[in-house]
């Protein structure tokens, strides 16, 4: 069987660049878009938006990975990842959001968050005195050996 590289899924659905489709996509497995889709895409697998892939509507998956350009309420189970080619504007609702310099996002994002601890987490070890951890000064003398030559 001939690998490809979408994490060795076998259902692939893709959009090519040039093509332009109104309306939805249900699939299970990656939709790959390289295409322009008006409309919405619907898979508990990823969704990769090519360089040339252009989404507006409503993107719902596992996993979002964009070099494109995105016009669209995102909603991702795990990730969205923004690579440094793309654009994204609209809302975007996922537990972690990566993005590479060079992105660009424009919206309101919701990581889950509804409130913070009264606490701060604890720093690990001996890190939290930073003042134990300072550099301390250091000295060099003029030292001279037998000869009388000098060695600093």
């Amino acid at each position: 069987m001939k690998k490809n590289g979408f994490a060795g899924d076998d259902n692939i659905t893709l959009l090519a660049k040039g093509v332009l489709l109104r309306g939805e996509i249900h699939v299970e497995g990656t939709v790959r878009i390289d295409g322009r889709l008006d409309g919405e895409i619907q898979t508990k697998g990823q969704v990769i938006i090519g360089e040339d892939g252009l989404v507006q509507g409503t993107i719902m998956a596992g996993i979002v990975i964009s070099s494109g350009r995105i016009k669209a309420t995102v909603t991702a189970l795990e990730q969205v990842q923004l690579l440094k080619t793309a654009t994204l504007i609209g809302e975007v609702h996922t537990p972690v959001l990566i993005m590479e310099e060079g992105a660009k996002l424009q919206g309101v994002t919701d990581m889950g968050v509804t409130a913070w601890p009264d606490e701060l987490p604890k720093l690990p070890g001996g890190v939290r005195d930073l003042s134990a951890h300072r550099a301390k000064q250091v000295v060099a003398l003029d030292t001279k050996d037998s000869r009388g030559e000098s060695h600093r």
